[in-house]
C-alpha cells in the first residue's frame, strides 16, 4: 500500500493541528474533490453526487474559479461546501513563505464573496499535501482549518489502474474517513470508473456522505 493511500498514525500525531479524519457516530464519511472547477468533469461529479444524495467538499483552485465561475456557482447551488486550494496549485515545500501566503489570500478573495454571507467554514487543503509548518501556522491564523485526509484514491496517478484506485478507497474507508478525489483532467479517466462504484458501495454499506 502506498504511504499516502492510508495516512498512518505517526503522521497524524506529528501534525495534530491538521484535520485527518472526523470521528462521528452517524457513520459519516467525507468525500472531497481537489483541483476544480473543471468544465464537464466537475459537472459530471455533481450529477453523480446528486444520484446518490451525497454531499461533498470541493477544494477549488482560485485560477479555475476565475476561469469558470458558472461551474463554481453550480457547486454551491447544489449544496456542497467549498475550500481553498491556493490560486495556482502551489506546492508549499517549493514555494517561499510570502508567495505561498499571498497565493492563498488571492484564492480567498474569490471565495469570500460566496462564503461570508452564509457563514461557511474556512477550509484549506495544501496542494500535494505538502506545506511547511510556518505556512500552515499563518493559514491557521487566517481562520482556516487545514483539511488533509484519511484515504487517498490516487485517481491522479496514471501509472496505476482504475481498479487499484477503487480498491484504495473501498479497502480503507471507515466511519469518519476523509476521502480524496480530483475533478481534474488528469484524474478524469480513473474518476469516471471509481466514483459511481464508490458511491454505490458507500450506500450499500450504509455510510452517509457528508460535506465537512
Amino acid at each position: 500500500m502506498s504511504f499516502w493511500v492510508k495516512t498512518n498514525r505517526i503522521i497524524k500525531w506529528l501534525f495534530p493541528s491538521y484535520v485527518w479524519a472526523i470521528a462521528n457516530k452517524e457513520n459519516k464519511v467525507y468525500l472531497t474533490f481537489d483541483d476544480g472547477p473543471t468544465p464537464e468533469i466537475t459537472e459530471w461529479v455533481l450529477e453523480q453526487l446528486k444520484n446518490f444524495d451525497a454531499k461533498a467538499t470541493f477544494f477549488c483552485i482560485g485560477n479555475n474559479i476565475e476561469k469558470h465561475p458558472e461551474i463554481f456557482e453550480k457547486v454551491l447551488a447544489a449544496g456542497h461546501v467549498i475550500g481553498n486550494h491556493t490560486f495556482n496549485h502551489l506546492k508549499g515545500w517549493n514555494t517561499p513563505f510570502s508567495i505561498y501566503l499571498d497565493n492563498v489570500k488571492k484564492c480567498d478573495d474569490y471565495l469570500t464573496p460566496y462564503l461570508a454571507p452564509v457563514d461557511c467554514p474556512k477550509l484549506f487543503r495544501p496542494p500535494y499535501g505538502k506545506i511547511k509548518r510556518k505556512q500552515a501556522n499563518a493559514i491557521l491564523q487566517l481562520g482556516y482549518k487545514i483539511i488533509m485526509w484519511d484515504v487517498l484514491s490516487m485517481d491522479f496517478d496514471q501509472s496505476i489502474t482504475s481498479e487499484q484506485c477503487l480498491n484504495n478507497v473501498l479497502n480503507n474507508v471507515t466511519a469518519g474517513s476523509i476521502i480524496v478525489f480530483h475533478d481534474s483532467v488528469k484524474a478524469n479517466k480513473n474518476l469516471h470508473y471509481i466514483l459511481p462504484k464508490t458511491l454505490a458501495y458507500l450506500k450499500e454499506q450504509q455510510f452517509v456522505c457528508s460535506s465537512i
